[in-house]
């Protein structure tokens, strides 16, 4: 694991963007693997000011929430297309279909996806509980694509985006650990105080389901930006 510590979220998202257009300009990301929410937010608008040429990368997403329609605000298929699709040239873009009538065909549908294309860049974030993707503590590291009931602390995370809290949906299609653990390279984000007991345990604790992301200590190519605040329980 290289371990990258910056003054704050703006100063990570630079050092994150340096890491990307390095591997869109030497030819070496033919498919990006993207992640939501709001820590990647400032990457994203540092890729749509640098008005990147990426016609013959593909892109492909982590999750999606189950029963939300792609043209709800509060779908990743929204948020993506807010994002990064409209501004930019992708070849092609691909996110779970949280709207599929059989969810267990639609994993093995992406799963399929993923082989075809194979990660060579996965943009991460981590949720204070320490998961990655929508994969909650206990989430065995062998999982596929799968459906995730969301933890309430996952829930309550995300509410925010939600007027009533009991419209945040109660599940979504992730990509599994094992899916993660395919990739060629992750960068992983982490801005606030809020992500420090996470970040502590993914570098310094035991690789345990307890938390997903210490799986990534078995990872050959990790790389991990946090400001001082994520950092700051880090001996």
């Amino acid at each position: 694991m290289e371990i990258i510590v910056v003054k704050n979220d703006q100063e990570g998202s630079e050092k994150a963007f340096e890491i990307i257009k390095a591997g869109l300009d030497n030819g070496e990301i033919k498919t990006l693997g993207l992640a939501t929410g709001g820590t990647p937010l400032k990457l994203y608008a540092k890729m749509r000011e640098a008005k990147l040429d990426v016609s013959d990368v593909s892109t492909v997403n982590l999750d999606e929430y189950v029963g939300l329609p792609a043209d709800s605000p509060q779908s990743y298929h929204y948020y993506m297309e807010q994002e990064l699709f409209s501004t930019l040239n992708f070849k092609e873009t691909f996110l779970p279909n949280g709207m599929a009538e059989d969810l267990d065909a639609e994993c093995d549908r992406y799963e399929q996806i993923l082989a075809d294309h194979p990660v060579d860049i996965q943009v991460l974030g981590i949720g204070t509980n320490a998961h990655i993707g929508f994969n909650e503590p206990g989430t065995p590291f062998s999982t596929k694509t799968h459906v995730v009931e969301l933890t309430q602390e996952t829930k309550d995370a995300n509410k925010r985006y939600f007027e009533k809290e009991e419209d945040v949906p109660t599940h979504a299609v992730s990509m599994g650990i094992a899916s993660i653990m395919a990739v060629k390279k992750v960068v992983l984000l982490a801005f606030g105080e809020s992500k420090a007991d996470a970040i502590q345990q993914m570098v310094e604790g035991p690789v345990t389901e307890d938390c997903p992301a210490s799986v990534l200590q078995n990872h050959p190519n990790v790389t991990i930006i946090v400001d001082e605040a994520a950092a700051s329980k880090l001996k």
